[in-house]
């Protein structure tokens, strides 16, 4: 075989080309040497990258040893059984034969990994794999009529599930066969004296042509059973002549309930010992050691799983419930695993059962298997329409989530997955909403920003509250990975539609997920259509709705506050610079903090921007005539009495000149009727007139004149009237007037 791995690849295809076999295989390295007559190695198939084992007889130094390297190759091809080595297939040349079987590896390399483990662990690994072997040796013996007559350590291997195989078939002879080589070349089989049974010790091999066909083998259990459970005490003394039978203290770690009819195997007469079949059925029996092993049944059970009713389904899957984590890692994984999945194509009651197992198992999976082995499987169940499955799928989503690819995702489970929001079960519903934040952020855009916010628009309006909870929040964990467009046009209307929910827990939902998503929204936004549309709840009737949209406005005016400090001032001029009084400039360009405050700003605003706009070459004009056309009355205005007497008054000269001279006052000046309608005025309401003309100063002072003459003789009466214009104290002066119909 180093020839092959020296020439490389070339060389096995030469080979194979000449066997006339399309077996194309790489070769791996070398596992073990078995016993000088051939060779094992890893090795793996080109074709699909499988993991194969590889057995080289090469006989070009001893060309005795070919019928037994033939004879192997004859046997493995024509028996067939779950329990013997898979044969795959072979590459013939005039001196090797190289055989390619299922990856296997010798039990001597397990049993010595095995020693650090349990009392107990371990011997429940050691009866499960000698019911393997003795299932194997029966069927041998008894359906194919014929002695392994080889049983031994290195006979046996162990598969990439851990359980235990049958090979070594190079003397398995039938003594109806004229090739048999058992009875003639059994003595070449290096070491075969010490797995002999005591009649071929004193007769030779060919004495088995004519005795019981299962004795030969029935001792070699007996033998491994010992090598296997004492390995350091191999081989026994009873083993030796005269073959006393074992004593007590000869057990060692052989269980209680196993060593009688280990002593029955090793019985000295062939004709009174156990064959294998006999010692297979006891072990088989009602609370046997083999029946109750729980490797055993758990094996039996899934190879009879079809079959099995459902009660039978169910007491099976309880059991891996509650000890598959105990078991050997590489049985769980390629013998558990896989029949669990092929399980599931039966559906059935069983099948939402079966799928929190594989996914618990497919843990201790690979990455590089993990696809093949657990995803592959479990997507081809979202199309079944099986709601068990369907629910087992969605509650165990977190668990294989993040192993599934975009393309997986978005062509094969989110087309079966969205009939699950139009389910008629309700729980159906609510899981199918809450799986969607795990499968989001690898489904395409189209289906993320169109159809599943279609579905979603529908579960807002779900009978169910628990439902629409969910959904609101969902569609704020969705938010940020929306399109831009997308965003504006769905998540407002679709909190404020929650923030209207009759359900108080969606409401606070609808508030969250307006915090949640507070960076989608412009600013601009967040001041014209989030804030006014979710005002209405900083009322709402239940306290912990209004206090959680109290918390979400605080943020909201927080972010338009860090804006608004960010935006450049305005050009346009302050109008209260126009105010040289200190005390009226401060009180009319301060914030206001108080109900009363902003009362009187507005008061003091009106009051006094009126008097500031007079200049004070507007204070030196006529005013109108309330009957003239000098200033245009609002149609609203109530016309002016004829026998007003504010109209009658005549203006003084003095007050006309204080107000002319002193434009820092706060209050406006009263009117003032003038006789001067001339082109003066025209004059005064030109901009940058600032002189007085001297014929209205003329006038000004013949009016005062007369003024003071007649105030020395006759008492001017209040033109307001002597009574107050209002009662404040009294509630028919009150503004309920005006708001009476």
């Amino acid at each position: 075989m180093d020839y092959l791995r020296n020439l490389g690849s070339a060389a096995v295809s030469t080979l194979v080309q000449k066997s006339g076999l399309n077996l194309p295989f790489s070769l791996g390295p070398k596992v073990a040497s078995l016993d000088g007559i051939c060779s094992l190695y890893d090795g793996t198939k080109r074709d699909d990258s499988s993991p194969i084992s590889v057995f080289e007889y090469d006989f070009s130094q001893r060309r005795d040893l070919a019928p037994l390297a033939k004879n192997s190759l004859r046997k493995l091809r024509t028996i067939r059984h779950p329990d013997v080595l898979k044969f795959m297939d072979v590459v013939e040349s005039d001196t090797t034969i190289v055989i390619m079987t299922e990856r296997v590896r010798p039990l001597d390399a397990a049993l010595q990994a095995w020693t650090s483990k349990g009392v107990q662990e371990k011997e429940d690994w050691i009866l499960w794999g000698l019911h393997r072997i003795s299932v194997a040796l029966a069927f041998i013996n008894e359906s194919c009529a014929s002695t392994h007559g080889a049983i031994r350590t290195k006979a046996v291997f162990l598969s990439l599930s851990g359980e235990w195989k049958l090979g070594g078939f190079e003397v398995l002879s039938n003594p109806k066969d004229d090739a048999s080589v058992l009875y003639t070349l059994g003595s070449l089989l290096p070491d075969n004296m010490s797995w002999a049974p005591p009649e071929v010790k004193k007769e030779g091999w060919s004495s088995l042509k004519k005795g019981e066909l299962p004795a030969a083998d029935a001792y070699a259990l007996g033998l491994l059973l010992n090598a296997t459970f004492n390995p350091d005490h191999h081989p026994p003394a009873t083993a030796l002549p005269p073959h006393p039978p074992p004593t007590a203290a000869a057990r060692g770690n052989i269980p209680n309930t196993v060593f009688p009819l280990y002593k029955r195997l090793l019985n000295p007469n062939a004709k009174g010992r156990l064959t294998a079949k006999g010692f297979l059925e006891i072990g088989m029996a009602k609370s046997g050691f083999f029946a109750s092993n729980r490797l055993v049944k758990v094996c039996l059970g899934l190879d009879n799983f079809a079959l099995a009713s459902e009660a039978e389904k169910m007491i099976l899957l309880r059991t891996l419930h509650e000890s598959v984590d105990s078991f050997p890692s590489e049985f769980a994984t390629d013998r558990v695993l896989p029949s669990l999945v092929s399980a599931l194509e039966y559906g059935g009651a069983s099948a939402a059962t079966i799928v929190p197992l594989v996914l618990r198992l497919g843990k201790n999976v690979p990455d590089s298997k993990y696809s093949d082995a657990i995803i592959a499987p479990v997507i081809k169940l979202f199309a079944s329409p099986d709601r068990g499955i369907r629910m087992a799928l969605l509650d165990h989503l977190p668990e294989y989530a993040d192993k599934l690819d975009k393309k997986t995702v978005d062509g094969k489970i989110f087309p079966h997955l969205q009939t699950g929001f139009s389910d008629t079960v309700a729980v159906i519903r609510e899981a199918t909403v809450k799986s969607i934040s795990l499968i989001a952020p690898k489904l395409s855009d189209r289906n993320l920003n169109n159809d599943l916010l279609r579905f979603l628009a529908k579960m807002q309006q779900d009978p169910e509250a628990s439902i629409r909870t969910n959904t609101c929040i969902l569609i704020g964990r969705l938010g940020p990975t929306l399109g831009y467009n997308t965003k504006k046009k769905v998540l407002v209307p679709a909190f404020l539609r929650a923030l209207k929910d009759p359900f108080v827990h969606a409401r606070v939902a609808g508030l969250m997920a307006f915090m949640a998503t507070i960076d989608c929204f412009d600013v601009e936004d967040l001041a014209t259509k989030v804030i006014p549309n979710m005002s209405f709840a900083l009322v709402d009737k239940e306290k912990l709705v209004r206090d959680q949209a109290f918390k979400t406005m605080e943020l909201f005016i927080k972010k338009l506050e860090s804006y608004a400090a960010t935006m450049p001032e305005t050009a346009a001029p302050n109008p209260f610079d126009q105010f040289t009084d200190p005390v009226a400039a401060t009180s009319q360009g301060t914030l206001v903090t108080s109900a009363a405050g902003a009362a009187g700003a507005l008061a003091g605003w009106a009051m006094s921007s009126i008097g500031k706009r007079l200049a004070p070459s507007d204070m030196q004009t006529t005013m109108a005539s309330s009957t003239g056309t000098g200033i245009d009355r609002p149609t609203s205005a109530p016309p002016p009495a004829e026998d007003s007497r504010i109209g009658n008054l005549k203006p003084s000269p003095l007050l006309t000149s204080m107000s002319a001279a002193n434009s820092t006052a706060t209050s406006p000046a009263l009117p003032i009727r003038s006789n001067f309608q001339s082109n003066s005025k025209l004059k005064g309401m030109q901009l940058g007139a600032s002189k007085v003309p001297s014929s209205i100063a003329a006038a000004l002072a013949e009016q005062l004149a007369e003024e003071v003459s007649v105030e020395d003789g006759v008492e001017v009466s209040n033109p307001w009237g002597d009574d107050d214009l209002m009662d404040v104290n009294a509630d028919e002066g009150d503004w309920s007037e005006f708001q009476q119909e």
